[in-house]
């Protein structure tokens, strides 16, 4: 499965010499994930990954929505009208996904589960198969919405029984600044994070800043590359990684709430996001609500989730990006036809 920003880490391997890099790989919340750290002791590197990989696996199992999980204990009391009392965590989780998509005037909602389940992609393996139109139709009727949920405390509860909650377009945002924290408390300052194309950087590999390229929607290989600095992350919502054809239509996983379909206007939107304690968190998402917003709409709604950094392909394959994005790009070759806006 093609990741939708690609990691330049062949070239970053392949040319660091004596550095005392250690990496390691595994497959969570659905996707790839990579973890690489510089440290002088090799033993303490591969404590860290170690670390990091089982707190990725803790949240895959314990927010997982359609296998059995706290998260789906949740969804089913609320399919009944009950409250339940969940974990400090997840009720800390639920007010910030609220929030976020509050922000994001809810176009990232994940309050959505049931949309999502309708069209088949909560799995890991998806047939091209449209759901039924009154399905939909009903779906948009009953407006399920992260603004229904209500949480007092440690109990979350719902008016809408619609809702269900899918954490799949914000958790790995989330595991990213679990990442650094964890890597940052084991004495690891310098490292790259990859967790399907959600990339965060810390500090340097010697010197030197952590490149990455971001993912051509429709070619192989990275249209440009960007050097992160210290704490910086950078993620990309596109058509191109969980999708289906169906009569020589794409469907991607990208779903409007205001339609109940997928956003067809859009290929790919990638963020750049500056250093911070929620830089993981954001760079997952934001960038969604910036992709479903579409052509007319996709920079005032930057504005909105306080993203500058911005890099949007069209349906059309036309390139628009923010100058404070465009001055970071480096383009291999010659750069792509592009509309720099402010």
């Amino acid at each position: 499965m093609r990741t939708l920003l690609t990691l330049l880490c062949a070239l970053l391997i392949a040319g660091c010499g004596k550095a005392p890099l250690q990496e390691q790989q595994a497959y969570v919340f659905g996707t790839r994930v990579e973890v690489i750290v510089v440290s002088a002791a090799p033993e303490q590197g591969r404590q860290a990954i170690a670390a990091v990989l089982r707190e990725f696996d803790r949240l895959h199992r314990a927010y997982h929505a359609w296998q059995e999980s706290e998260l789906t204990a949740l969804n089913s009391a609320i399919a009944a009208g009950k409250p339940l009392a969940v974990s400090p965590e997840l009720a800390d989780l639920v007010r910030d996904a609220q929030a976020i998509s509050q922000q994001g005037d809810y176009l990232f909602d994940p309050g959505i589960g049931r949309l999502i389940a309708l069209w088949g992609f909560q799995a890991d393996e998806f047939a091209a198969v449209l759901p039924d139109p009154e399905a939909i139709a009903a779906w948009r009727r009953s407006k399920p919405s992260m603004a229904d949920i209500r949480v007092q405390g440690n109990v979350v509860s719902s008016r809408n029984r619609q809702v269900a909650l899918d954490f799949g377009g914000y958790l790995k945002g989330v595991a990213l600044d679990r990442a650094a924290a964890i890597l940052r408390d084991q004495g690891i300052h310098n490292a790259l994070i990859n967790i399907g194309g959600n990339v965060m950087a810390l500090g340097s590999k010697e010197g030197r800043k952590w490149k990455v390229g971001i993912q051509h929607p429709r070619q192989p290989g990275p249209m440009a590359t960007v050097s992160l600095d210290d704490g910086e992350a950078i993620g990309t919502s596109g058509d191109y990684q969980r999708f289906f054809e169906f009569d020589g239509k794409r469907y991607a996983h990208l779903l409007d709430p205001r339609t109940g379909y997928p956003a067809d206007h859009t290929q790919a939107v990638s963020v750049l996001i500056p250093a911070g304690p929620r830089a993981g968190t954001a760079s997952d998402a934001s960038s969604k609500p910036i992709f479903v917003a579409g052509p007319d709409a996709w920079r005032k709604m930057a504005e909105r989730m306080e993203t500058g950094m911005v890099l949007r392909v069209d349906a059309d394959g036309s390139i628009q990006v923010t100058r404070a994005l465009h001055e970071r790009l480096d383009f291999l070759g010659k750069a792509p036809p592009m509309t720099i806006v402010e």
